[in-house]
């Protein structure tokens, strides 16, 4: 059964248009019409300007927990860890699917469609297994679903605790949930979500989970390993990402044991490629920058959350310059905003070089859109054509933020706030800015609560009695 909507702009591959109506079937685009004047009685009217489903290529859900709560001392990138390390060792199953069901709500309510969750909690807070190796990844799914925005999984192979002149350091204490001990248990372990992500039932529609791969950083997945993961990721076709020089102590213990850049390492490990995103990527040579280009990588940066932990303004227009691909990500989620993302990538470019217009409108939304769902592996999506998958945006032009914005610059004064429907394949999960599961808000401040004990309680309140993993019946049940 095919639905319509009629946009008043639509933003398509030719440039914005209005009056456009987009037919859907069975998840995808089927016909996209220009200049229809008015909607037709079967129409759903979209007034404002709809873009493509906007992609988040970079998250870490749990770290949602953090914001507003680590400005009071000032600190460094370093010192921010610590507080990090102490949200993550209080999850537990249970607690991780309440926390990333509201926070992937609020990426859907801000017009993201697509995620993709750099997952590296993975085991007991002692380094020991759940009864379900994967238990902590099944909660990101379901969360995923519950949400109602396609979640790619980057399950992230960590195996030491940093790097220094002298060689890889163990995992420390606060780390050993993330480990698996070596890179053979790693893809072990990531490889058994084959025997159930494929037929993962969503009663919501086509299936909206894809599997991809990371390796942590060059400081976390030592020389050799680096190879391995990249060898997992070719041999199943999925996407790598990795932790490129998001910080300048990087570079410095790279080149004191290994003698390279983390770029150069991971050309040596054959890393690179089309396939590959690196995240971050602020602190590079410019043979890195061309080694990046030659090879297509992909670099999605995180603007909001670079700002936030003081890490640099990355080479961005350099890098596109030189042949990659450039995607955008919240990572930390400081802030939850694709427009937000979209004009950091471009504001931090006019404060290195003293000029504005680095990156044409069509360039940011490319790497907000197509770019995005192709680094987590949706070729098919991110666009407004026939065949693609039918996810949309509509950004209302009304607001005291967006009167009088002229609809082709929409990103350049929308926030999220400014979102009023929100389509994932063909299923509307936002309307009128609400959306389906009621109030985010609710219920991400009492997933924060229950995370941090800021409610004074320091299991999950109201769920009834969990197993082994931390799960209760009702969860157990979900597939």
């Amino acid at each position: 059964m095919s639905r319509s909507w009629w946009c008043e702009y639509a933003s398509l591959p030719t440039g914005l248009a209005p009056g456009v109506r987009i037919t859907v079937s069975a998840g995808r685009i089927h016909a996209i019409e220009s200049g229809c004047a008015v909607p037709q009685s079967a129409d759903v009217r979209l007034d404002g300007v709809t873009l493509p489903g906007l992609a988040n290529a970079h998250s870490h859900a749990f770290h949602r927990a953090l914001r507003g709560r680590t400005h009071g001392g000032g600190g460094t990138f370093w010192t921010w860890r610590q507080a990090m390390y102490a949200v993550a060792a209080r999850l537990t199953p249970a607690l991780y699917l309440d926390l990333a069901r509201s926070v992937y709500a609020e990426m859907v309510l801000a017009g993201y469609t697509v995620v993709g969750e750099f997952h590296y909690v993975h085991h007991r807070p002692d380094g020991t297994a759940y009864e379900d190796p994967n238990a902590m990844g099944r909660a990101l799914v379901q969360a995923a679903a519950d949400a109602g925005i396609r979640l790619t999984l980057l399950d992230t192979c960590y195996l030491a605790g940093g790097l220094a002149g002298a060689g890889h350091e163990p995992l420390a204490p606060e780390q050993r949930r993330f480990g698996d001990g070596d890179v053979a248990a790693w893809a072990h372990r990531a490889d058994a979500r084959w025997d159930w992500i494929e037929c993962y039932p969503d009663t919501r529609g086509p299936n909206r989970v894809r599997l991809g791969v990371a390796a942590h950083s060059v400081r976390a997945v030592p020389k050799g390993a680096l190879g391995a993961v990249a060898d997992v990721a070719r041999d199943r076709r999925m996407p790598l990402h990795i932790h490129l020089s998001e910080q300048p102590a990087e570079n410095v213990a790279c080149a004191d044991h290994y003698g390279c850049t983390p770029t150069e390492l991971l050309a040596a490990e054959a890393a690179l490629g089309p396939g590959t995103t690196v995240v971050h990527a602020t602190h590079l040579t410019p043979t890195d920058i061309a080694a990046l280009g030659q090879t297509e990588t992909v670099a999605c940066f995180c603007p909001t959350t670079e700002r936030d932990l003081a890490d640099g303004i990355g080479p961005a227009r350099a890098l596109a310059d030189a042949g990659a691909a450039l995607a955008l990500g919240s990572d930390q989620h400081a802030v939850v905003d694709p427009f937000e993302e979209l004009r950091g990538l471009e504001s931090h470019e006019r404060l290195i070089s003293g000029r504005r217009g680095r990156f044409s409108p069509a360039e940011l939304l490319q790497a907000g859109t197509s770019a995005g769902y192709r680094s987590l592996g949706w070729d098919d999506g991110g666009r407004l054509e026939v065949g693609a998958l039918a996810d949309f945006v509509t950004v209302g032009l009304g607001s005291a933020r967006t009167a009088g914005c002229l609809p082709d610059q929409i990103p350049y004064a929308a926030s999220a706030a400014d979102v009023t429907t929100v389509v994932v394949g063909g299923e509307t999960v936002v309307s009128g800015g609400a959306h389906r599961l009621g109030d985010v808000g609710g219920l991400l401040a009492r997933a924060i609560a229950a995370v941090t004990g800021a409610d004074g309680q320091h299991g999950h309140a109201s769920r009834g009695t969990t197993d082994a993993d931390g799960m209760t019946e009702t969860d157990r049940r979900r597939p």
